[in-house]
């Protein structure tokens, strides 16, 4: 059995660590904490984030200001029409020294860093976006006959701009499939407005600190993974999975009629993990349905591809989820037998 002592130690340092990030973080960026909390999540679980808004939220700030709170290395790409696979994953050359010897010498690209920022990522053309796809998936990067392992932690936060369609290429499922979350920033209200432009407009932003180091993001990645996930609340989470699918057992009109093909594994993977940094959020060690259901929209939303009639129609994936979660039943944990009085 686990020291509840030494649990609850570890839950609070956690908290105590997310709360000093949100606040250096919240110098720069105002508002938005769905998406701050959903960044801060994909680092924590691994994983990867899409951003998508229109030009002029953020985006590239949030993810800027992210790598400055963090002691971590890291990389921007500008990814155009004419960028190259090489561009981002580094190539070999020849080396010559001073006496005149040659070697063969892999020149590392902007992909071997800890948090890489892929702007505007569906710009490049779809044999560049597959230079990614390796090291998204497996954390390494193959060249020639050589495969180099990226350091840890190792976390992609692209950018997309989901207005403009010229000189753009969409990003494939296979792609898609590996981002973990994709985050929609909204527009901001008039109250954030006025802080934005109190701060952009006045003296300047208040310089940001580092507040977290590697060792101390690794041994929080670990915390994640020991949060424990009751049956019921797993078995939840896969049935949202499942009506993702036009043939599942739970799904709703909405997805038989304008859905072609739901979510993968990966999505069940990412509401869990998601629901397990939920709970440690907020200073719980148990991960609960209302953790599965707040974490599902950005896990699923990329993952679920509606078909010829969805897009005639204007259908949008959160409308889906949306009769996804209210078609599936929430079900119960089994209670232990309680004895007859007398």
């Amino acid at each position: 059995m686990p020291d509840t002592k030494a649990v609850r130690e570890s839950v609070d340092l956690f908290g105590k660590r997310i709360e000093e990030l949100r606040a250096e973080i919240a110098k720069s960026v105002i508002g938005n904490r769905e998406v701050v909390d959903g960044v801060i999540t994909c680092m924590l679980a691994g994983g990867h984030a899409l951003l998508e808004g229109v030009p002029g939220l953020g985006k590239t700030m949030l993810v800027r200001t992210l790598a400055e709170t963090l002691s971590l290395t890291f990389s921007r790409i500008q990814f155009t029409p004419d960028l190259m696979p090489a561009d981002i994953l580094g190539t070999t050359v020849i080396d010559e020294t001073q006496g005149g010897a040659k070697s063969f010498e892999f020149r590392k690209g902007p992909v071997f860093a800890n948090i890489v920022l892929a702007d505007e990522v569906n710009r490049a053309t779809p044999k560049t976006q597959s230079a990614l796809l390796e090291a998204m998936q497996e954390h390494r990067v193959t060249v020639g006959k050589r495969t180099h392992v990226l350091d840890e932690p190792f976390v992609v936060l692209a950018t997309q701009n989901p207005l403009e369609m010229e000189g753009t290429y969409p990003l494939p499922e296979a792609q898609l499939d590996r981002f973990f979350f994709k985050l929609h920033v909204s527009f901001p209200g008039r109250d954030e407005l006025h802080q934005i432009l109190d701060l952009t407009t006045g003296a300047g932003i208040e310089t940001r600190r580092a507040v977290l180091d590697r060792d101390a993001i690794l041994q929080m990645q670990q915390l994640v993974r020991q949060v424990p996930v009751a049956r019921y609340v797993q078995d939840y989470a896969i049935r949202l999975l499942q009506a993702s699918h036009p043939e599942g057992p739970d799904a709703p009109d909405l997805a038989k009629r304008f859905v072609r093909y739901g979510s993968s594994p990966r999505g069940a993977q990412a509401i869990l993990l998601a629901a397990k940094i939920r709970a440690l959020f907020d200073g719980r060690f148990a991960a609960s349905v209302d953790d599965v259901r707040a974490v599902v929209h950005p896990a699923l939303r990329h993952r679920v591809l509606l078909n010829f009639e969805g897009e005639a129609e204007g259908v949008k994936t959160d409308q889906v989820i949306d009769a996804i979660v209210k078609a599936v039943p929430e079900g119960k944990s089994e209670k232990v037998a309680q004895p007859e009085a007398n």
